[in-house]
């Protein structure tokens, strides 16, 4: 179909801003006032590493953070360079609203390194309220805001619950599903500080419930008098981290999933056979590698996200899946960036029952522009570019007790462009025409960023298939 001039013209841009990017070079880092004046060859020996600030926070978890330890010698440059990559890696924890790593004192040769955090709330008891749908736009448009497709229930969030960076997820959730679930996180279960842990359980039903794709799009069936669809899942994981930045992760789990004779009935194929119920154990390896400025919004560096995982082990169920994500964002000046993002995954046998066929448009793998719309298959994936330029940076002040420091809530607004692309391979597609083409799409936008890296998302996209419209995206860690 023949593309909208100002999606061909954006696109256009797009293409330039990454023809750009190879051209240019990093910021200089800044160097701290109190070794600014020494000769950059200078080998320097770190000393005495004094953490403040850290109410909660163990400082065995802060030192296992940064790339320096006491004793250690660098030349004055590559110090600087390490003290600016402790900061980064610092608040990539998501424990601390800022962090400061300078040098405190000299003995000679030797230099004394001040670290200043301020940590974060970490207790969140909140009331739970969320649309079910895909985004935002598919709630309020297709689905027109209806309550029926809403969860709401309480939600507990307790970060750095003892003070190790671990974290406990309890959530009670009623309406659209009903549903129980438990998580609980501890990175750093060994004197060492290299082996993590992760324990997960979730159980619930639901009255309604995706059984096909037609058209592109999700159709549902409701029952008012019984549940179509229950599910149990159990989940354990360990992880090895034997520097900062790479993590690999090895993980086991139990899936049981039933959905009602109704279901069964209108897809034969949404278990295979006709089937109303399938149980099977899964297991897992990922590989993630973050070099990133700010993990929640990067603007500089890059990160690997690699997947293998298997899910059944007889006729019934019998997958291998691959997945593959990853991301790199290059400063073009002290406040422009340039992103590309991708995403991609496998599934084989290429045989697949109808639930194990998500592709486009669940989770990150989606294309800006087609938000109201699904592509199922058994391979695929999206990649992105971005240019984007911050506007404004300024924080609120919130008042406090008289005597203290006033909060201040910080915010951050980008304006963009962006453009995508992206394909699914499905060997059966029936009445779906997005599957086995490319797709395309691109727009404009702003990202609004602040406390707690909550993201809000405002774009105004265009299509492959003639379409165009305003979205809006939410991303929290609640």
């Amino acid at each position: 179909m023949r593309l909208d001039t100002k999606y061909f013209c954006l696109l256009i841009i797009i293409l330039l801003c990454s023809c750009i990017v190879v051209a240019q070079t990093d910021p200089v880092t800044s160097v701290p006032d109190s070794i600014a004046m020494q000769p950059t060859a200078t080998i320097i020996e770190v000393g005495a590493i004094e953490i403040t600030g850290n109410k909660k926070t163990k400082g065995f978890i802060i030192l296992r953070e940064i790339p320096f330890k006491t004793g250690d010698t660098y030349p004055l440059d590559v110090l600087v360079k390490k003290f600016e990559d402790g900061r980064q890696q610092l608040m990539n924890t998501s424990l601390f609203h800022s962090v400061t790593i300078a040098a405190k004192n000299f003995e000679g040769a030797k230099i004394n390194v001040s670290i200043t955090v301020i940590e974060r709330w970490y207790l969140f008891p909140i009331p739970y309220f969320k649309p079910v749908d895909r985004n935002i736009n598919q709630w309020i448009v297709e689905q027109k805001a209806s309550l029926s497709r809403v969860n709401y229930g309480a939600k507990l969030l307790y970060n750095n619950v003892t003070g190790r960076n671990d974290n406990l997820r309890f959530n009670i959730i009623n309406g659209y599903t009903k549903q129980l679930s438990f998580g609980y996180n501890r990175p750093y279960i060994d004197k060492k500080l290299k082996w993590g842990a992760r324990v997960s359980f979730e159980a619930g039903k639901n009255k309604e419930i995706n059984y096909n794709t037609v058209q592109n799009k999700q159709v549902f069936l409701k029952d008012e008098d019984k549940f179509t669809r229950r599910f149990i899942k159990a989940y354990a994981e360990v992880s090895f981290r034997k520097a900062i930045k790479a993590r690999h992760s090895f993980g086991i789990g139990f899936n049981r999933e039933m959905v009602s004779d109704t279901i069964a009935l209108l897809n034969p194929s949404y278990f295979n056979s006709g089937r109303t119920s399938i149980s099977f154990p899964e297991i897992n390896y990922t590989f993630s590698y973050f070099d990133f400025d700010y993990i929640p919004y990067p603007t500089k560096g890059y990160a690997v996200q690699l997947s293998v995982g298997k899910k059944g082990f007889n006729k019934l169920l019998d997958v291998w899946g691959f997945e593959a994500k990853a991301s790199a964002s290059w400063p073009l000046s002290k406040k422009t960036f340039f992103n590309l993002t991708t995403v991609g995954s496998l599934k084989l046998p290429f045989k697949q029952p109808y639930f194990n066929q998500r592709i486009l448009g669940y989770g990150d793998a989606y294309l800006q522009g087609y938000e109201y719309y699904v592509v199922d298959g058994v391979a695929g994936g999206v990649i992105k570019s971005t240019l984007a330029r911050e506007f404004l940076n300024f924080k609120i002040k919130i008042p406090t007790k008289k005597g203290k420091e006033p909060e201040r809530i910080p915010v951050r607004i980008f304006g963009k462009l962006y453009g995508n692309a992206g394909y699914a391979h499905n060997p059966q597609p029936g009445e779906n025409s997005l599957s086995n083409k490319m797709l395309y799409s691109g727009g404009f936008g702003i990202d609004i960023l602040t406390l707690y890296d909550v993201t809000f998302r405002l774009e105004y996209s265009f299509n492959a298939i003639g379409q165009n419209g305003l979205f809006l995206h939410r991303k929290t860690i609640f």
